[in-house]
Order: C-alpha cells, then structure tokens, then sequence
C-alpha cells in the first residue's frame, strides 16, 4: 500500500486498477489487497482505501477514475465547487462527462454524457476534474426544471462571489443552442444592476400579459412623488414594485422600501411589492392577486387563466 499512499492521499482514498499498475504492482498485488481488504471495489476497476459506505467526495473520483479521461459536470461539478444552489444530493448519481467520441459502459450510480469540446471546458488539476464553474453554472440553469431555479442559480452564483458577470457571459457565448439562453442572457447582463429590466420583462409576460390584466404603465412618474414607480395601474390607482435584489434586508434597503409606499399610500395609491419567487415562481397566483386589488381599486374586469393555471 505504501507504493500507492500518495495517490491514496490526493483522490480521497481512492484509486484506479490502471494508477496502481502504474505504480508497480502486478494483477495478483491488487488482488491480495482487495482479499486483505486493503482495498474495496467502488466501480469497475476502481478501488477505495476502507470497507465502510464511501463519501460523496470518494464516489466523484470513483465516477471519474473509471472513465478516465473523464470529468464532473452538471449538478456533480457544482456540488463540488461547493455552490449551495443547484447542486445534486449526496444519494444522486454521479454525473460525468466524457468526450462525445467515446463510449463508456454505463456503472451504477453514474450518469455519462458525451460532450463536444470538453477539453477545453474542464479544470484536470481540479480534485475531482470537473467542468469549469461557469460552464457547469450554464448547463444547468439551462435545462432546470423552473425558470426561477435557472434565475436563481445564476443570482447566487455571482452574488455568493464564485464567479463573475464578465465569465458568465463568456460561459453563455459557448453554448449558443441551449434552452432558455434570452432569459440567461438577460439576467447575466442585469447581474450588476439587480436585474431589475428582467424582472420587469417577466412581469409582463409571465404575469400581467397571459392573464390579460390592464396594461400598467412602466417606470411611471407621480406627481410630487420622487423617482420612477415599475408599473402604475393609474386608473385603479395601484403600482407594482419589483424588488430584483436577492437579499433586501439591510436597514436602508428597508428604510427606502416603507418610505416609498408610505409616500404613495399619502398620495392615495396601494402599492404591491413582489420579487422573484413571485413572478418566476407563482406567476399565476400572483395574477390572481394583483387582478384581485385591482378589481377592489375598480378595474371593471378580473384575471383571466393562462395555459399554464
């Protein structure tokens, strides 16, 4: 074992039949290893240094070490980037990419995707290898199961400081066929303004439009009254505020936030404050809500159900 300790050491006890090989033993040492327990097969060919359940770190280099050349990506490389948004679960497969030439027989609890260019987009002295952050980051915003998670994931991303606006957007450039790549694209742009226009843009098109609410009037001006207002329904009287920023909890965010309805109740206005959740979340619901105080503020119709209610 001690021609095999370093490498032990670097992939978290685990190592490969072709590394130990590598390292001078023959077939029959590997052997007499696993039959001493020493070692214990994860995969085909891939061995881990105890005989207890393997770690989530030890199965990333099993999936790896197994089809090597070989690298986490997906919801795998983000979990091992440490994000806390998008990543898998400890009990979830694997997931891997190899180049799209290849073909790997498929192993329990590994999922193996063929990718073209993967050169280039992978980190080989990262431990596992994995998909560069914001490669991962696009892939999986992309095919995510909501917009708001595909929103959310990029808003965290940038916002916990693992990347920056600048590389995701050269992300983006890479993958020009992806699913949802005009609202990854805008709130890429938005990251440094807290993307307030694509919150606006799903406003009207997830909230206000398919349920055929009144058409507000945008950044709206009132008389006497500082500052733009997002929407104004004039004739109900009623403004929707859009809150782009993630965590709006400081005490001036705060401040700013009451002062501003304060000052539009003075002016015989309701306001509705909303944020992601509710516009990507619940857009229905939210619907429903806002068509709900317009019709107590006089709005003679009511929302209507979209193909999505």
């Amino acid at each position: 074992m001690h021609r095999l300790s370093a490498t032990l050491h670097r992939q978290s006890g685990v190592v490969s039949r072709t590394q130990a090989v590598a390292a001078g033993l023959e077939d029959h040492d590997v052997r007499r290893l696993v039959r001493r327990r020493d070692l214990t097969p994860l995969l085909r060919g891939v061995y881990v240094d105890h005989t207890g359940e393997p770690t989530w770190q030890q199965r990333a280099w099993a999936a790896v070490l197994y089809a090597e050349p070989a690298a986490l990506t997906g919801t795998s490389a983000l979990r091992a980037a440490g994000l806390r948004t998008g990543g898998s679960d400890p009990d979830d497969p694997v997931v891997i990419g190899i180049d799209h030439s290849r073909r790997v027989m498929p192993q329990p609890g590994v999922r193996i995707l063929r990718s073209r260019g993967l050169e280039a987009r992978v980190q080989w002295n990262a431990s596992p290898p994995r998909l560069r952050l914001e490669s991962a980051v696009i892939e999986v915003a992309s095919a995510a199961r909501r917009d708001l998670d595909a929103v959310a994931l990029l808003i965290d991303t940038f916002q916990e400081r693992h990347t920056t606006q600048a590389r995701l957007g050269v992300a983006l450039a890479q993958h020009p066929r992806i699913p949802r790549r005009r609202l990854l694209s805008d709130v890429i742009a938005g990251l440094d303004d807290g993307n307030g226009s694509v919150l606006e843009h799903g406003y009207l098109t997830k909230v206000e439009r398919p349920h055929r609410l009144p058409r507000g009037q945008r950044q709206a001006l009132l008389a006497n009254l500082p500052g733009r207002r997002d929407v104004l329904y004039a004739a109900a009287r009623v403004l929707v505020e859009l809150d782009g920023r993630e965590f709006h909890s400081l005490t001036r965010d705060r401040y700013a936030d009451l002062e501003r309805d304060a000052a539009a109740a003075a002016a015989g206005h309701l306001s509705i404050r909303l944020g992601w959740g509710q516009v990507f979340g619940t857009p229905c619901r939210t619907a429903e809500l806002v068509g709900a105080v317009l019709t107590q503020q006089g709005w003679d119709g009511r929302a209507a159900r979209c193909p999505r209610c």
